[in-house]
């Protein structure tokens, strides 16, 4: 039981952190199928906390080398996996200015360094028995059981008319939707609101060879208007009425080379070798995004908010809307946009800004 309960533990941990950032990674319907697996496996991860507490305490009680590391691990697990809880059923949301999702994930990011020590400190071979019918069967209950106690979380927040039931698809809660003053101003990990003087700043755009440099009052002589939800991976999502001007217009005449949405009403036609199949969006601070190059007539390059010039905090002078994705892809403060022939996979899923 001791050797199942490790195995099993290794196998839920790999597929929570993998459904997570998939759930993570998209803003439409595989998100929601995602975090249905992601949150079965972290109430299957609970259910063997008992038999791993009997092994954690012997391993404790004879000071075996690393003991430390092992329980350091078990406590950031539990503190992920309850955040995790306390978040989707919004018993606990947040403690000022922190989160219960940003400890879910912070905990288990900050576990992944241990969970690699355990993997090699406490290497267990694969072996014939651990696929026996009576592993399997173990599997299978403790799956069932935690598909059941899932379901019926569910159906208890619903009945309860917890907070976690008005929670969208991808687990984030309304804030402040259509009131842009409410509209909380987050940013990605180590990234800092820069200050600009919009008179001396100027948005680059590259295309092939040639080069065009937009002043802050020629953007905001567009109106183009969207009205787009921005769903941050910090739990909260907001639907907000933003306005600018569409990627495809700054992209011209390269966009009457391109199939549509891109090209679309502007004699697009098909991309031969060598054409651009990507655009870089990058930041003032480093960050950035590639969007293929479909998705360009979809993007804003937005100067308003609300009717309003963007504030620091959201992105001014300029920043990137992108309709249907997470807030990660909203690049703020955007001062180059290159269109390129490197695909729009090439780079890092998520940013290390």
């Amino acid at each position: 039981m001791k050797r199942w309960t490790n195995l099993a533990l290794f196998v839920l941990l790999g597929v929570a952190f993998v459904t997570g950032w998939v759930a993570f990674f998209y803003s439409t319907a595989p998100s929601r199928a995602s975090l249905i697996v992601h949150a079965v496996s972290g109430y299957a991860i609970l259910a063997l906390t008992p038999w791993k507490s009997v092994i954690a305490s012997h391993a404790v009680r004879r000071r075996r080398p690393g003991w430390w590391a092992s329980l350091v691990l078990t406590v950031l697990i539990l503190v992920s996996v309850l955040a995790g809880i306390l978040h989707s059923t919004g018993l606990l949301i947040a403690v000022g200015a922190i989160s219960a999702m940003e400890v879910h994930v912070g905990a288990a990011l900050i576990a992944i360094p241990f969970v690699i020590w355990h993997v090699i400190a406490r290497r267990l071979p694969v072996r014939a028995v651990d696929l026996s019918r009576r592993s399997l069967l173990r599997a299978g209950a403790l799956l069932a059981g935690s598909g059941l106690a899932y379901g019926a979380g569910e159906l208890a927040v619903r009945a309860l008319t917890l907070p976690g039931a008005k929670r969208r698809f991808t687990g984030s809660y309304e804030t402040g939707s259509l009131d842009a003053s409410l509209l909380p101003a987050t940013q990605w990990m180590f990234d800092t609101v820069p200050r600009i003087d919009p008179a001396s700043w100027r948005l680059r755009v590259q295309i092939a060879g040639t080069i065009r440099e937009w002043t802050y009052d020629q953007l905001l002589a567009f109106d183009d208007r969207v009205r787009a939800t921005l769903d941050c991976t910090g739990g909260f999502y907001s639907t907000q009425d933003w306005s600018g001007v569409w990627l495809s217009r700054l992209l011209d005449p390269a966009c009457r080379l391109l199939p549509p949405p891109c090209g679309e009403g502007r004699g697009g036609g098909r991309v031969g070798v060598g054409a651009p199949t990507s655009v870089h969006v990058l930041s003032t601070t480093g960050y950035d995004r590639r969007f293929s190059i479909e998705s360009v007539g979809r993007l804003l390059v937005a100067t308003r908010l609300g009717g309003q010039s963007l504030d620091p905090g959201h992105g001014f002078p300029v920043r990137l809307v992108a309709p249907d994705r997470r807030g990660y892809w909203w690049v703020k403060w955007v001062t180059a946009i290159t269109l390129d022939e490197l695909p729009s996979w090439w780079q890092l899923p998520f940013p290390m800004q």
